[in-house]
């Protein structure tokens, strides 16, 4: 847009502690977004600005951070993602680096406790002791790992379940030297950086879980999730989609008898959403 249509405003105190997203774009606005939208601040970021926060990201090292680089993100104390963008670096079809980096987003980890109340009870069968296998479905942004944590805690702690998280991405437990700066439940047993597959079979054959919790499902994981309902484990994961409908052509055969029997679905960004039947 051009300069003249741009509204920018000076950052308030207030601004910044309800934030989701900060966004640092070069040669652009600082941006952040609330509960009320995206506010474009008077500030405007330089490339300088984004290289020396992308050091700190990456605590002078950037090499040790090579592989977090080229999954597009790096996951930071409180289970904070930062979305890294530039010129991607391909090698037989597989990104192996990222050069010139010129934006970074700062998705800010939150933990609502209580957020699940309102579906909690459609996941677990209480005469039965038996957890449903349950899909969080929603749009980026929407809150599904927050949903999910709420969960994992309630499970562990109300409902007194084994839960094995795998969290693959660092965010959900946000563990600093193994041990989680969320409350996860007491509960709860957390493999930290772990991919889903690996992490199923180390937790089934190890952990003894009743439950077992991953986010964002797709691609390979298709093979962890069935492991899982094979072994007699209940599994709760998240996956990408405005419905429904948009998961099963990406998740095929994990839904019905043998797979996902709920689906909770996240239509707006900060409720708790709707429980369905599968």
């Amino acid at each position: 847009p051009k300069k003249s249509d741009l509204t920018c405003v000076a950052p308030k105190k207030s601004d910044l502690t309800c934030a989701e997203e900060i966004r640092l774009r070069t040669n652009k606005p600082l941006a952040v977004k609330t509960e009320k939208g995206i506010e474009l601040f008077e500030h405007i970021v330089t490339q300088q600005e984004v290289l020396q926060t992308f050091e700190r990201i990456c605590e002078s090292s950037v090499y040790s951070y090579r592989k977090q680089i080229c999954d597009g993100y790096i996951t930071i104390r409180g289970g904070n993602r930062v979305g890294i963008v530039g010129s991607a670096v391909i090698d037989n079809g597989q990104v192996v680096n990222i050069n010139y980096i010129s934006s970074l987003n700062f998705r800010i980890a939150s933990q609502r406790i209580g957020c699940s109340n309102r579906i909690i009870e459609d996941i677990i069968n209480v005469k039965k002791n038996e957890v449903y296998n349950t899909l969080i479905v929603s749009p980026p942004g929407c809150g599904k790992t927050t949903l999910l944590r709420d969960i994992i805690r309630q499970l562990a702690d109300k409902y007194r379940k084994n839960v094995a998280l795998i969290d693959e991405r660092c965010e959900i437990a946000a563990c600093v030297n193994g041990v989680p700066c969320n409350d996860i439940g007491c509960r709860t047993d957390v493999l930290d950086g772990c991919n889903k597959l690996t992490g199923v079979y180390m937790a089934v054959r190890s952990l003894s879980p009743q439950v077992v919790a991953m986010d964002e499902i797709g691609g390979d994981d298709i093979k962890a999730v069935k492991y899982c309902i094979k072994s007699g484990c209940a599994v709760i994961g998240t996956a990408h989609g405005s419905g429904i409908y948009d998961t099963d052509e990406r998740l095929a055969g994990l839904f019905g008898e043998n797979g996902f029997k709920r689906a909770v679905i996240l239509e707006k960004c900060g409720e708790a959403g709707k429980c369905l039947d599968i």
